[in-house]
């Protein structure tokens, strides 16, 4: 039986590969466990809107959340990102596997707009799993709202 995610795809009939692979510590390691650019290793964020409200980011790897964007895009004021318990009980999913596809919550999907044009991998539900498909198809089937939502990654 696939996982909700896999589910989730194969409903859309979206191509994709499933890529399985050892736990990883970092963008970096997910990157090269992937076998692609850190750009296209897609963090998919939950934000809490409101109460009982939430949203899905999906951010390119080495780019974080601009708030002061988002909360223009969104025309609020307030937004913050809910603590490990309240995220799975928002989508289903443990964080480090949260995906839009499948989630227990259509949530509306805003994506940054840097993904465009690119094949992603995003995480599938399981730690260790994640898909590779088509951005674009994969936007369209979420119904996303694309827009320039980041900031490149603070260099430490």
């Amino acid at each position: 039986m696939p996982s909700p995610a896999i589910a989730a795809l194969d409903a859309t009939g979206l191509p994709y590969r499933v890529i399985r692979h050892a736990p990883v510590a970092s963008l970096g390691e997910a990157a090269a466990a992937r076998g692609v650019e850190i750009p296209d290793v897609v963090k998919t964020l939950v934000v809490r809107r409101g109460p009982g409200e939430h949203l899905f980011v999906l951010t390119p790897g080495g780019r974080v959340i601009s708030w002061p964007k988002l909360r223009a895009l969104l025309g609020v004021s307030r937004l913050s990102m809910p603590d490990a318990a309240a995220a799975r009980e928002a989508t289903g999913y443990e964080r480090g596997t949260i995906t839009p596809f499948g989630a227990t919550t259509a949530w509306p999907v805003i994506a940054d707009e840097r993904l465009r044009g690119r094949e992603i991998t995003l995480g599938a539900g399981e730690h260790g799993v994640a898909v590779a498909l088509d951005a674009d198809a994969a936007l369209t089937a979420l119904a996303a709202t694309v827009a320039d939502v980041t900031d490149p990654e603070p260099t430490r």
